[in-house]
């Protein structure tokens, strides 16, 4: 080990107080909680879990669109931008 280097780091109270609480019973402290996870990301040259967003309702929608559009045979589709744009034309 090359030693030791202090680092700072802002979160809510409250979520640092639950984290404290969990990682008492998990037999860590903040520090080594902090430890792992840095150890991990370098070892996965990613960070260890998935990260996900749910999509809001919007968003949703417009997947959903986008699916039916896409497998409606009335809809004309294009395969490149010259016939796009001479569709447009007509």
């Amino acid at each position: 080990m090359n030693g030791t280097t202090n680092v700072s780091v802002r979160m809510d109270t409250e979520l640092k107080k639950e984290a404290e609480a969990l990682f008492y019973d998990l037999g860590l402290n903040m520090t080594n909680a902090l430890t792992m996870f840095v150890r991990q990301t370098v070892r996965n040259q990613g960070i260890p879990f998935e990260i996900t967003r749910a999509p809001n309702a919007a968003t949703v929608a417009a997947m959903k669109e986008a699916d039916r559009i896409a497998h409606d045979p009335e809809i004309k589709g294009y395969d490149d931008l010259d016939a796009l744009l001479t569709g447009l034309e007509k």
